[in-house]
Order: structure tokens, then sequence, then C-alpha cells
């Protein structure tokens, strides 16, 4: 082991949201290459900053679930977790003389804002949709870290593929029995990535990457795409495309997220040495779907 593998080793990194999808990937993967981890609630944000006064690094996963009906209650809530909770976390952190080098925070691919043209990269603008407007508070608020002199990088997540949660796991039952379709026009983009990328873009901001880094595959495809993909992996046909209205039934605006997406590409991982182990999504699916997955 070389000096450069103890040193990461040897960081205390704090999880919010440890329990979730993502965390419970990311705790395994540092808990395998030996770092020391904990997980800290964010609900009280104060109790928070005191909490991880002695730790290394902290990474934000919290925030209240996207996949759900909206209304105004729950994009109140959305809001208040991604935007108000790590401000009153930074507030108060600012009042502690110990603290962590660095912080590290999930964002999103819904920072662009959609649309079915443009190629986003780290160097596109904010969008101005609701998700977009959220996504950017939540990187602001992440980014006044830098003042209390702390080391921070926002991750902008597109759809995480993993058989034991998130949107794969979902389908996966429908697409088995034949019920999977294209969702809307299929036109959207799927901004995909493999949770293996996804941790892997992870484990390189808490080891010394900063800034924003978009965490997608470097071959985003449509959901039309998608949709063929998956059920050509599966050997299902998919007949039947789910119509839009009816997703605005069950999700209400909440919809839009499945409906409307954005081409994003991964260049400042490229730019930092990244290697993608699955860079397109026939090699992803065909991984994920010959391991054991859930449903």
């Amino acid at each position: 082991m070389n000096s450069t593998e103890a040193s990461r080793q040897r960081r205390r990194v704090a999880i919010f949201g440890a329990s979730g999808f993502v965390g419970k990937h990311l705790h395994n993967a540092l808990i395998a290459r030996g770092n020391k981890v904990r997980s800290v609630s964010l609900r009280d944000p104060e109790a928070a900053a005191h909490a991880v006064a002695d730790d290394d690094v902290v990474v934000n996963l919290a925030g209240e679930p996207i996949a759900q009906r909206w209304n105004q209650a729950v994009k109140e809530r959305i809001a208040q977790s991604r935007v108000q909770a790590p401000r009153a976390f930074i507030d108060a952190l600012a009042r502690q003389e110990s603290r962590p080098s660095a912080y590290i925070s999930a964002s999103a691919v819904g920072y662009y804002g959609p649309s079915e043209t443009a190629t986003f990269t780290e160097q596109s603008p904010a969008g101005e949709d609701f998700l977009a407007r959220v996504c950017e508070g939540w990187e602001k608020e992440a980014e006044r870290a830098k003042a209390l002199g702390l080391r921070v990088a926002c991750i902008r997540t597109g759809l995480a593929l993993a058989g034991d949660g998130g949107a794969l796991a979902k389908m996966l039952p429908l697409f088995r029995l034949g019920l999977g379709g294209r969702l809307g026009s299929g036109r959207q983009w799927f901004s995909w990535i493999h949770i293996a990328d996804l941790i892997g873009i992870y484990l390189l901001a808490i080891d010394g990457a900063q800034g924003a880094i978009n965490a997608t595959a470097p071959q985003p495809v449509t959901n039309a795409a998608f949709t063929q993909a998956l059920s050509a992996a599966l050997h299902r046909r998919t007949p039947f495309p789910v119509p839009a209205a009816a997703l605005r039934l069950v999700l209400g605006e909440g919809a839009d997220v499945l409906l409307y997406g954005q081409r994003v590409l991964p260049q400042r991982a490229g730019s930092l040495g990244y290697a993608f182990h699955y860079p397109s999504l026939e090699a992803a699916l065909g991984d994920l779907l010959n391991a054991p997955l859930a449903g």
C-alpha cells in the first residue's frame, strides 16, 4: 500500500442519508477500502454540525424522495430538505472551531432543466423549472462551506441504475411481465449511470476532487432507446407505451421528472481521469441483469 492509499483509508467520513439507496452503496464501498464511516442525521442541523466536528469529510445525500406524487406540501419538503436544512447545517458549522476539511453534496442533472435538443456539461447554466431552482439552491448552500475553509464538490447525478433500489428495480417487475413501455413520447433523454460508477465518482470527490461533477455515463440515451435496450436484455416485448396523462394522474407534477429529461455529459469526470466501468447502457444492463437483483 502506498502513502496515498493509506491516507485515503485514514479519512473519517460522515454520511447524511446513509440509509438511502446511494448511501448504502457508498457506505459499503468506504468500509471495504478501510475508511471509518458514520451515519449522521441532518434532521437536527445543529446537532449534525457538532457530530461531524472530528470527521474529515461530510457527504450529504439526505433529501425528501422525488419519486412520489407532488403537491405543494411535497414540493416544500423537497426544497426544505435540500436547501433550508443544509443552510442551517452550514450556519451551525460556522459557529464551531473544529470542522471537517471537505463537504460533498449530492445534486442532480435536473440542475440544467429539461431539453430534447441541448447537450449539457458542467459549464452549462442552471434551468428555470422547479427542480432546477432546487438544485441551484442546493449547490449554493454547499458552496457556502468554502468560506469556512472546506473543499466542496457537488455531484450532479443522473438516473442511477442498480438492482437493489432506484428506478431500475421498480421497472424490472413490469418489464419481466411484458408490461413495460416507453414513457410519453419517448424522446426525452435519460442521462443514466451504473451504481458502481456513481460510487466511483463519489470516491473521486471524497479523495480530493472539487466543484460540480456530472455523475452520468458518457453515452446517454432517449427513453425510447432505454426501453428498447431493457426489453431486449430481458427478451420481452414492450408493446404498451405509458401515456403522459396516466403518469400525471399518478405522480401529478412529479411526472415531469420522467416525461422531460436532459442530455448530460460527464466532462469533468473525464478530465479528472475517471475511467467508467460501464460507459454503455448495454454493458450496464448486462452486468446488472446477470447479478442477483431485487424484485
